[in-house]
């Protein structure tokens, strides 16, 4: 079918990526170019963990007039404790705020020393008792990873979401923030966003990222992790106005573990929400079908067995007897949760599948994804107001079992994504929400009330382009409506519909049923 004339070019719905930085300008020019062309506008970096060390454990290579660097910055300073934060960045003068400080470049590595007073917030320690950071480690030929994205999503006019320092994890405790260095964290955050703001405050620098990641859930357990969203995002909007923040907490759905309720997670959003302090605060939720904590099934499916992938990770049987609901509830429930409050709600639907079955891609652990699979994830998360995923390296650009992720979602660009269908059998309406949905031909089936077999072909009469936007959904839905001419269907009958877009892209049988 030709495309109508003004007829836009088809897109894939999802709009940013998580990243591994690099520290050669060519390679992040070159990885942020072929997400532009892939239709990103978006890039997301983890974090680093400030890392508690021994005196013993600091980079040995970190030496200043032929002895340990700690040495020479501390002198007869009183160390309370020793940390690295070795993100192969280059610290330059503009973060050496008190004499004790130090720059280093040592056999062709570059490291930064940050002595920081366990009380007060200046150059003195009241009690007379110091913290010590490493920080730094790249190569001195390198490029620092901050600067270099930095300047490309410029060059490029796209955004990058910086990672933020982050706390390592408790050992009692492994998915709880270790918080007993608190101060120097909180310090620590101050000196590197001061640093940014002197040297990378560009127009490609859209934010920073929460590397601390939660669950979305009511429950008091995640309190130390709510409060550190709220001390950096506090920070971030002293020291970045107009900046904004991304976190990704992810649905535990599974029955038997550690489940919230969509109600649950509403509350658990609206939590999350209220730490922005005064940040604009971008929350993507892990849709969880990349680990297996998250389901994409509709009502209709229920009782239908789970998808293989998934069996990998949860076992057999239905997607009912696995999950506590849909991910659609979960961002149904999510979007009503940060109604009224400085948070935007994203979706960070997860490119991989939650067993590897000998694909190497990433870390080994996770496997390759369809674009099927990836297409049914989206049908979930229509609420959400932008659309990420983890992650760009590797799950998209591996080749898998032949060819990348990427490639797949090229080749299959112009196929529709339905997204809900509404059928009103007293007036013969039909109207139909996704994505590319422009020029359509619709193929309705269903079975009237006297059991006689219905057929019909049409084209769309009207789109709505705008469908999205105006009802606070993903800005990229469209809605198209057809009229099959009124009939007589019994509530809860199942219907299908067939769509053929402007681009002839034909999407997967779609069934649903009367409401």
């Amino acid at each position: 079918m030709p495309t109508e004339p003004g007829q836009a070019n088809p897109t894939y719905p999802i709009s940013g990526f998580f990243i591994a930085p690099s520290s050669r300008d060519s390679t992040n020019l070159a990885k942020l170019s072929d997400i532009k062309t892939f239709g990103g506008d978006t890039v997301i970096t983890f974090g680093t963990p400030l890392q508690p060390v021994t005196r013993e454990t600091l980079p040995r290579d970190c030496v200043i007039d032929g002895k340990s660097c700690v040495t020479a910055a501390t002198g007869s300073l009183q160390i309370n404790r020793y940390f690295t934060y070795l993100d192969g960045s280059h610290w330059d003068s503009a973060d050496l705020q008190c004499p004790n400080d130090r720059s280093v470049i040592h056999n062709g590595k570059s490291y930064t020393i940050l002595i920081l007073p366990t009380e007060d917030r200046g150059c003195t320690s009241p009690n007379g008792k110091y913290d010590v950071i490493v920080m730094g480690g790249g190569t001195t030929s390198s490029a620092d990873p901050f600067t270099s994205l930095a300047s490309a999503a410029t060059r490029l006019q796209m955004k990058y979401f910086a990672g933020l320092p982050a706390p390592a994890k408790r050992a009692d405790i492994r998915y709880l923030p270790d918080l007993t260095y608190g101060h120097t964290l909180d310090l620590f955050t101050e000196r590197f966003l001061r640093y940014q703001a002197a040297v990378n405050d560009v127009p490609g620098l859209a934010g920073f990222y929460h590397h601390t990641e939660i669950p979305l859930t009511d429950s008091s357990t995640y309190d130390s992790v709510l409060a550190l969203y709220a001390a950096q995002n506090l920070q971030i909007h002293r020291f970045h106005p107009g900046r904004q923040a991304v976190v990704s907490p992810f649905i535990e759905a599974r029955l038997g573990k550690a489940s919230a309720s969509p109600a649950q997670a509403e509350v658990g959003i609206r939590k999350i929400a209220k730490t922005s302090n005064g940040v604009v605060l971008n929350i993507a939720i892990q849709d969880g079908m990349g680990t297996g904590k998250g389901g994409a099934f509709s009502s209709a499916e229920a009782d239908s067995p789970v998808d293989p992938s998934t069996a990998s990770a949860v076992g057999k049987g239905t997607w009912a007897s696995k999950y506590v609901a849909p991910n659609r509830d979960y961002f149904v429930a999510a979007a009503d949760g940060v109604s009224g409050t400085n948070a935007v709600l994203w979706a960070n639907v997860e490119g991989m599948t939650p067993v590897s079955t000998g694909t190497i891609c990433g870390d080994g652990f996770r496997g390759q994804t369809t674009k099927a699979r990836l297409d049914r994830q989206l049908q979930q998360v229509v609420n959400a107001k932008k659309i990420v995923s983890y992650m760009w390296d590797s799950f998209f650009t591996c080749t898998g079992n032949g060819t990348a992720l990427k490639n797949q979602l090229e080749a299959g660009l112009k196929t529709p994504i339905i997204t809900d269908v509404t059928f009103r059998p007293a007036t013969g309406q039909v109207q139909v929400a996704g994505f590319n949905l422009q020029g359509s031909s619709v193929r309705v089936r269903w079975t009237s009330r006297d059991g006689k077999p219905q057929v019909r072909v049409l084209r769309a009469t009207g789109i709505n382009a705008g469908y999205g936007a105006q009802h606070g959904l993903n800005p990229s839905l469209e809605m198209i409506s057809l009229s099959v001419g009124k009939t007589t269907v019994d509530v809860k009958a199942v219907y299908s519909l067939t769509v053929t877009n402007g681009w002839g892209g034909t999407a997967p049988q779609f069934y649903s049923t009367i409401r």
